[in-house]
């Protein structure tokens, strides 16, 4: 009788592959799909505006006034640089 080599596990049935490929290539979809990356983001990002819209109202209207503050900003010194050109 032989003894079972532990450097050599037992191969897998079918499903138990398929389930484990299954799996790994969810993971890697997980990883990789940049729009679904975004719209989790997305989503959390205005689970996470509403709950500071109806804790704190003073904190979320000066947040929106920071990002105002910034996107204007931006498209000042855009249009700048465009006219100086």
């Amino acid at each position: 009788m032989t003894a079972i080599n532990p450097a050599y596990p037992v191969s897998p049935t079918p499903e138990q592959a398929r389930a484990e490929l299954v799996s790994t290539l969810n993971a890697i979809e997980d990883k990789l799909n940049v729009p679904r990356k975004v719209s989790r983001a997305v989503a959390r990002g205005r689970v996470a505006a509403a709950k500071l819209q109806r804790e704190n109202p003073a904190a979320f209207v000066g947040a929106i006034a920071a990002v105002a503050a910034v996107a204007g900003t931006a498209a000042w010194a855009l249009a700048r640089v465009i006219a100086v050109r």
